[in-house]
């Protein structure tokens, strides 16, 4: 191995560092974790909060509630991908 491939591999591992410090001591810790952008478990609560609101919007014929559980709806889908996003990384189809 040459020096400058230790010089890109001490890159890649501050760059890693740096986007997601759990996975890294993880990784470090042979106790592997799923990186950042495939760990959606706050995004949960969003998804069954918006689903119960558009229900409730729709027993009640209200529209005003049916129109924030779509919203809640809309951010929860952004939680959930947003991961994907930020990096620039395109969606499976």
């Amino acid at each position: 191995m040459s020096y400058a491939d230790d010089e890109r591999i001490a890159e890649l591992e501050a760059r890693l560092l740096h986007d997601d410090p759990g996975f890294a001591r993880a990784l470090g810790a042979g106790r592997p974790r799923p990186p950042r952008e495939y760990r959606r478990g706050r995004a949960w609560p969003f998804v069954v909060c918006a689903g119960l609101v558009v229900v409730l919007g729709l027993a009640l014929v209200h529209g005003l509630l049916l129109a924030s559980g779509v919203v809640l709806a809309g951010a929860a889908a952004y939680r959930i991908d947003s991961g994907r996003l930020r990096h620039g990384r395109p969606t499976a189809p």
